[in-house]
């Protein structure tokens, strides 16, 4: 009988939807197995912190409230009066740190393996694009809480985007929604971090894992004869619960984490205060501010000497999107080793300006360790052995 019912049921599915297309896809799907896999997980674990972002972040939501007069107040009540409202916060917290982090490193992966290349283009554009939406995501959330520490490091932030050389007041004016740091800019801020910026980010996830399943998951180059000699790793259900293991084990690590190190809330914010010492933007942006402010004063060519990182980042990252389109072709290995090597001393910089930042060589030993694997990837992945 259950059969029977599960038939008719499965019947009625696929006359409305391809239900059978579906069964068939993931039934065939698989994954490259090579010494390199492990990083296949990375792009579910970033999937698996912006799950935990939206489930969090619209229990906040029920609560929150978006005002100066309001704001910290509000924050308050959830960590002290609303049941497990701290436990909530704590992991909306160290969930958005470790998601830009994973994010960093499987942009880092993918570009390193070269699997940006024909015919994976678009799932590398919007890859990129997403990349800066969970920027946005840091930068505008951290204002929400409406304490001393996030005021002063939006204050600086929105500084920084004055600096953007012809638009840079017209940029500053824009994120704050006004000449400075107020009401006006917390409101702003509040709808791009639950509304514009998640509806943003739902269509570019749609489409880039739509496009990571129609183009697979791509091999390096350095790989694929050991790929070709191995059995390939059924998509469903083999490496689907394995990336659910890994879901597991990193919800695990944040509710330790958010239980033994809970999210502090500080001071309320006042204008009119002086700047508590050692101000900084979040971890990962750190290294662009003390980049900034080792520039002196000045101008040339009509430019403020801070506009030429500023301006420099920017070019950056389109180039970053563009990457596929200049190497694009395997038999011009010059080029991948050229941006091998770009993508190496970009990394170092910024894990050494943010250990600068801090004062402290611990960022040095926490990610030398990372910067080194991928300079590792970098030369194995090369195009040694390509067809």
């Amino acid at each position: 009988m259950t059969t029977e019912t599960d038939g008719k049921v499965l019947r009625w599915l696929d006359e409305r939807v391809p239900a059978s297309a579906l069964r068939d896809f993931f039934r065939h799907k698989t994954v490259p197995s090579h010494r390199y896999s492990i990083f296949y997980y990375l792009g579910g674990m970033t999937l698996f912190f912006f799950a935990v972002q939206v489930a969090t972040g619209i229990l906040l939501m029920l609560y929150y409230r978006p005002s100066t007069e309001e704001a910290f107040e509000s924050v308050e009540f959830i960590m002290t009066t609303v049941p497990f409202g701290w436990l909530i916060r704590s992991v909306h917290s160290w969930s958005a740190n470790l998601m830009v982090f994973f994010a960093v490193l499987h942009l880092s992966t993918v570009f390193f393996t070269k699997a940006y290349r024909r015919p994976r283009e678009l799932t590398w554009i919007t890859g990129c694009i997403m990349f800066f939406l969970v920027l946005a995501f840091g930068f505008s959330g951290y204002l929400l809480p409406w304490n001393e520490l996030a005021f002063f490091a939006t204050k600086v932030g929105t500084d920084i985007a004055s600096a953007v050389p012809w638009i840079g007041d017209a940029l500053e004016r824009f994120l704050r929604g006004g000449d400075r740091v107020s009401g006006a800019t917390l409101s702003r801020f509040y709808g791009w971090h639950v509304a514009i910026l998640p509806a943003l980010a739902t269509v570019l996830l749609a489409v880039h894992l739509l496009l990571v399943q129609v183009q697979g998951m791509d091999t390096p180059p350095s790989r694929r004869e050991e790929a070709s000699r191995r059995r390939p790793i059924r998509f469903f259900p083999d490496f689907a619960l394995r990336d659910l293991f890994g879901w597991t084990l990193a919800l695990a690590v944040i509710a330790t984490m958010a239980a033994l190190f809970p999210w502090e809330l500080g001071e309320k914010a006042d204008a009119f205060a002086p700047a508590p010492p050692d101000i900084r933007p979040e971890w990962y942006f750190v290294f662009l501010f003390e980049t900034l402010k080792l520039i002196p004063g000045g101008t040339v060519a009509g430019l403020e000497y801070e506009a030429i990182p500023i301006l420099i980042a920017m070019l950056g990252a389109v180039g970053l999107v563009l990457v596929p389109f200049f190497d694009g072709d395997p038999a011009r290995k010059w080029r991948s080793r050229l941006l091998s090597g770009v993508g190496v001393a970009v990394l170092i910089y910024a894990v050494g300006m943010t250990a600068w930042g801090y004062r402290s060589p611990v960022p040095i030993y926490v990610v030398a360790g990372l910067v080194g694997l991928l300079a590792v990837l970098a030369w194995a992945s090369g195009n040694r052995h390509s067809p």
